[in-house]
């Protein structure tokens, strides 16, 4: 069975709009191509075996006149190795038969060197080689190629390092010896030799020969031992001009795709940026509607959906969200009975006593406040506690790292008990009510609320707080505590943030009932935010199952 192009995209089209879908799109061409069912046979084409005793010939006769080394004989293929069977008139044959090398040599003169960074990996053509004398050869510089060879990297193969010399390279090209060499014998198409190896079929092989962790690699013996499906030279030149042509179509799908996904992120974030920046009421209002109209157009992938969540917080710590109402008790009353109440709790000796840190400047302020409102510091309005015990005495106890925390939602994903996770250095123990937040990397925003008692990570700070908990949580999740947190770091190969420069951060205080109103709303949209995911979780797993169902009709026929 063969599918023409009409009728694989008008029946196929729906893959692209899956997930990954084009990238399903190429490799489904290519499944369908190697296997013959891309194209149509033509039973006048001569057969593969007619080609394999040319190129046998053709091999004898490099040998003999010593233009290639007489190479081991393959094992012989065995049915267990086929992975399907294919049309008449196709053969398969291990790679080695059907190619040969180019030979190797120390560079002697200024030459050209090809190495992994030179390959254009989306093109499978030569990018960026270097030019070098040879004093300057590395010691990998040896693979000699020529115009018409495939190169193949088998360092970090999943990479599909790999290119056809299209052109005559001058001064003469050196490979590394990362990189396999496949000159065709037999004018077999280096274009269909290419994709094979781009193939799924192709890569399963190679993933399942890989050794090493750090740099996986296959090595030249079990590469060339890979098996390669052998048509009719006419039909190789077919399949090259079918899959040429497929794959510009797949180039103008996602070239599309990408258009209207920078136009929907252009649209959401010019949506946004109007809300955040609304001075008022009166231009707000616009703003939301905005939003509300265009709802379902605008929600439609994880980044506007965190894009959403973001403006969010970001409208309520800057008093934006929900209206002010002028009989609540102002910010300053609000904080002269939180310094009563930590100079009482230092008093009864449940916290300790703190160094004055200076008064909040205009020039530190990122933003006005509305009325009512006030800027202060982080120690103003919460302690970090420090309760560092052993863990012997706490095995049963939920324990909590930084991985246990989903950056940037302040959701706890999971927990464990001290003896499961085997911890065995001081860790803080934390209470139900407070705030858990990661000291290591603040540019995640690991942060979150516990309802449980338990022990945390020592690279993170149980916080009372002295005001709405939730509040100082959606702050802490807002882009203008990440920003201030990350200019915090003290680090560069792990950043980190200090009990004293996180005391010093600014934090926007809004009267007591204003921060149970925002919590309100902030936790009623962030609802919705979750059901649009899980929503759009639900669609997309769909649409990979009827993908593959498609995909393996089409293979299977």
């Amino acid at each position: 069975m063969t599918i023409d192009q009409e009728t694989f995209f008008e029946n196929f089209t729906h893959i692209a709009d899956a997930p990954n879908g084009v990238k399903k799109l190429r490799e489904l061409i290519l499944q369908l191509a190697v296997r013959g069912k891309l194209v149509p046979q033509d039973p006048n084409d001569e057969p593969a075996a007619k080609l394999l005793e040319r190129i046998r010939a053709e091999k004898a006769r490099l040998e003999k006149d010593k233009k290639i080394r007489k190479s081991d004989d393959m094992p012989p293929l065995s049915v267990d190795e086929t992975p399907y069977e294919m049309p008449s008139g196709w053969e398969w044959v291990r790679l080695k038969t059907i190619s040969r090398d180019c030979g190797q040599k120390v560079p002697d003169k200024q030459f050209t060197y090809i190495d992994v960074s030179a390959i254009d990996n989306s093109n499978g053509a030569i990018a960026n080689p270097t030019i070098l004398a040879p004093h300057d050869a590395p010691s990998r510089a040896r693979k000699l190629v020529e115009l018409g060879t495939v190169i193949y990297s088998t360092v970090r193969p999943y990479l599909l390092n790999i290119a056809v010399i299209e052109n005559i390279i001058e001064p003469e090209p050196i490979a590394s010896t990362a990189f396999a060499i496949l000159h065709p014998l037999g004018n077999i198409s280096n274009k269909y030799l290419f994709w094979w190896l781009r193939s799924p079929d192709f890569i399963a092989f190679v993933e399942s020969k890989m050794l090493g962790v750090a740099y996986p690699a296959i090595n030249d013996s079990q590469f060339f031992s890979g098996l390669f499906p052998l048509p009719p030279i006419a039909e190789q030149q077919r399949i090259v001009a079918k899959v040429d042509q497929l794959m510009a179509l797949c180039d103008e799908l996602e070239a599309k795709q990408q258009r209207s996904h920078s136009k929907l992120t252009r649209l959401n974030n010019a949506v946004l940026d109007r809300l955040t920046s609304a001075c008022d009421e009166s231009e707000s209002l616009p703003a939301w509607e905005l939003v509300r109209d265009n709802f379902d157009l605008l929600y439609t992938t994880p980044a506007t959906i965190a894009k959403l969540r973001q403006s969010i917080l970001q409208l309520a710590v800057q008093g934006k969200l929900v209206p002010q109402d002028p009989n609540d008790e102002p910010a300053s009353v609000l904080l002269t009975k939180i310094k009563a109440e930590k100079e009482q709790l230092v008093k009864e000796k449940k916290i300790r006593k703190s160094e004055p840190l200076p008064p909040v400047t205009i020039e530190e302020v990122p933003y006005e406040l509305p009325l009512g409102w006030k800027w202060v510091r982080f120690i103003d309005v919460a302690n970090i506690a420090s309760n560092l015990v052993k863990p012997e005495s706490y095995q049963d106890l939920p324990h909590v790292a930084p991985d246990n925390i989903e950056k940037f939602t302040g959701r706890l994903l999971s927990y464990r008990s001290v003896h499961e996770d085997g911890v065995t250095s001081s860790n803080h123990l934390f209470f139900s009510g407070q705030v858990l937040y990661s000291k290591i990397r603040p540019n995640l925003s690991k942060v979150t609320m516990i309802d449980f008692d338990g022990l945390c990570s020592a690279d993170m700070y149980p916080i009372d707080v002295y005001i709405s908990p939730r509040y100082i949580l959606h702050y802490m999740l807002s882009t203008t505590f990440l920003d201030m947190a990350v200019k915090k770091d003290t680090r560069v190969a792990m950043p980190k943030i200090n009990q004293e420069e996180l005391n010093r951060i600014l934090v926007p205080i809004c009267p007591s009932p204003e921060q149970n109103r925002i919590v309100v709303k902030v936790d009623q949209i962030m609802a919705l935010c979750d059901t649009l995911e899980a929503r759009l979780t639900k669609s997309q797993a769909k649409a990979e199952k009827l993908t593959s169902a498609a995909v393996q009709t089409l293979l299977a026929a």
